[in-house]
C-alpha cells in the first residue's frame, strides 16, 4: 500500500512539473520575449491613426470610392491580360484616384481555385500588376498605388473548384493617406474625403450675367 502511494505521488508530481514546464519562463529567452508578441508596436500605431482620424477618415473615403466607381475586374481563366471592359473600369478608376493626390489606393489580385496555391499566387499579382501598369499610363503615380498584393485562390467569391470568371479579380482599395501632403500634416482629412468633382463644379454666375438675365431697372 504505501509503495502503491508512493508511485502516485511520483507520477502527480511529474504532472505537476510537466504542466509548470508549459508556461513556465525559459531562462534562454529574452527578457520580457512572453509580453510582447510583436502587436506592441501595431497596437500603438493603430491608437494614433483613430486619435488623429486617419482609420474614420480612410473608411468613409473607401465607402465613397466604391459607390461612385466600380472597384473590381474580372479575367478570363488563366490569363492577366486586360479586357476591354476592364479598361472601361479602369479609367473610371484612374478619374477617382486623379482627383484625390493625397489618397494611396492598394490593388488586390485574385483567382479561381483551379490550379496550385503556388501558381495561382503569382496569377494574382500577375493581374494585379497589370491593373497597376494601366492605371499608370492613365495619369496615376504609381507611388500612391501601394505594394500590390496577391491572395491568389484563398478568398474565392464563388466557392467551388470549376472555373468561375467571379473569383477571378482584382480589386482596387482606398488604403490610406499620403504621409507628406500638406493637407494630410495639417489634420484636414475631412476637407480630402468631401471634396466635389471638378466636373460637377458649377461656376458662379458674373454680375454681367446676372443683370441681363434679371433685366435692367
Amino acid at each position: 500500500m504505501i509503495g502503491m502511494l508512493t508511485k502516485l505521488l511520483a507520477a502527480s508530481a511529474l504532472l505537476t512539473l510537466g504542466a509548470c514546464g508549459e508556461t513556465s519562463t525559459s531562462w534562454d529567452k529574452e527578457l520580457g520575449s512572453e509580453v510582447d508578441k510583436g502587436q506592441f508596436g501595431n497596437a500603438t500605431m493603430n491608437n494614433t491613426l483613430i486619435q488623429t482620424g486617419q482609420i474614420e477618415y480612410t473608411v468613409a473615403l473607401a465607402e465613397r470610392f466604391s459607390a461612385e466607381v466600380p472597384d473590381t475586374i474580372n479575367f478570363e481563366f488563366n490569363s492577366a491580360e486586360l479586357s476591354e471592359e476592364a479598361r472601361v473600369i479602369l479609367k473610371k478608376q484612374a478619374d477617382f484616384i486623379r482627383k484625390f493626390p493625397e489618397v494611396r489606393f492598394r490593388v488586390f489580385g485574385h483567382t479561381d481555385l483551379v490550379g496550385s496555391v503556388g501558381y495561382n499566387q503569382r496569377l494574382g499579382l500577375r493581374r494585379a500588376q497589370a491593373a497597376v501598369a494601366y492605371l499608370s499610363t492613365l495619369g496615376v503615380s504609381t507611388s500612391r498605388l501601394e505594394a500590390v498584393v496577391s491572395y491568389g485562390k484563398t478568398r474565392p467569391i464563388i466557392q467551388t473548384n470549376e472555373p468561375e470568371v467571379r473569383n477571378r479579380r482584382t480589386v482596387t482599395e482606398v488604403s490610406g493617406f499620403v504621409d507628406s501632403h500638406p493637407l494630410v500634416l495639417n489634420g484636414k482629412y475631412a476637407a480630402i474625403i468631401w471634396r466635389e468633382y471638378v466636373a460637377s463644379a458649377v461656376p458662379a454666375p458674373t454680375i454681367a450675367e446676372v443683370q441681363l438675365e434679371g433685366g435692367s431697372d
